[in-house]
């Protein structure tokens, strides 16, 4: 049957296919990289480390020394960028943030909420 092996040859390059895509999405690496935020144009490299599947760990104590305003509007542009991409952002304590691309999520502990009553002062 002629039409039954041209079946088969047909799926043997469409699986071929396949495998050669699975095989590229795994030699892309995701690293994770540290560094630091000097100056808002550092922003720009953020953003294309992010946009590049990287995640990032930013020490923002340098911009910070210099104008916490700076700050502020950094964390919300990347805030903005992070959200938009599909990506996900959050602190790490008092000197820094972390910035992942969309494949990776951050794990948020929920606060235990107490049980007992808290007295007021009303």
């Amino acid at each position: 049957m002629p039409g039954l092996s041209e079946l088969f040859r047909k799926y043997k390059r469409e699986e071929k296919a396949v495998e050669h895509k699975a095989e590229k999405a795994e030699n892309v690496k995701t690293f994770l990289k540290a560094m630091p935020l000097r100056d808002l144009s550092d922003l720009d490299t953020v953003k294309n480390e992010v946009r590049s599947g990287n995640i990032l760990i930013l020490r923002i104590t340098p911009l910070a020394s210099k104008s916490v305003e700076d700050v502020k509007r950094a964390v919300n542009e990347l805030c903005e960028f992070v959200e938009s991409l599909g990506g996900d952002i959050a602190r790490l304590g008092e000197e820094r943030v972390v910035v992942c691309p969309p494949n990776v999520r951050i794990w948020r502990e929920k606060p235990q909420v107490a049980s007992e009553t808290v007295p007021t002062a009303a």
